[in-house]
């Protein structure tokens, strides 16, 4: 038992000699730490595993679309003369996407902020849990990917809105506007 012990003892030592180390290495990213912690699910551990695989340069990826299939978290399209294949996804990145997957679970069930948990009920119901978390986990990283590059605070309503083409912003727009305008036509108010 004493052997087995002092082995414990060791091992807890040693653990706490690499917190330390990686608390030294991360202390001048502490504030971009900070800000992915406010992600709903995101904690301290998963922010610096986050930040040790991609990095704090957005630049280099240019869109989040391309950091996501960097990441392996893009379905394949394999499809020829009419038939479809595969279209798993791929088995890169064995660090940053079990990081990824696990964040996505915690804001599956985070009680703070519904945003994912919505989302994730709406396509578990189309396509399965397997794939719903996925898709959930590409969302954190389109997010992370928006705050490192912009700086600002994890915010969800506009979260659709980041790598969409301004041709399709602005057919939103025109859409929102004629459906704004027979409401009120509707309602006997003259729009001109």
């Amino acid at each position: 038992m004493r052997l087995i012990r002092s082995h414990l003892d060791y091992l807890d030592l040693s653990i706490a000699q690499l917190d330390s180390t990686i608390d030294t290495m991360v202390a001048k990213h502490e504030n971009l730490i900070s800000l992915l912690c406010t992600l709903p699910g995101d904690d301290r551990r998963s922010a610096v595993t986050v930040i040790s695989e991609i990095g704090t340069d957005m630049m280099q990826f240019g869109s989040s679309k391309r950091l996501c299939c960097w990441a392996g978290l893009t379905p394949g399209n394999n499809e020829s003369a009419g038939k479809k294949k595969s279209v798993r996804i791929s088995r890169a990145r064995v660090y940053l996407k079990p990081a990824l997957v696990q964040v996505a679970h915690a804001a599956v069930k985070a009680t703070v902020s519904p945003y994912y948990r919505l989302k994730y009920e709406q396509i578990s119901k189309r396509r399965g849990k397997k794939r719903a978390i996925i898709a959930i986990a590409r969302m954190i990283l389109t997010a992370i990917f928006s705050m490192m590059s912009t700086g600002e605070v994890w915010n969800p309503c506009d979260l659709f809105k980041i790598d969409m083409p301004e041709s399709l912003k602005e057919q939103h727009k025109a859409k929102a506007i004629r459906q704004a305008i027979r409401f009120l036509e509707k309602q006997g108010l003259a729009v001109g």
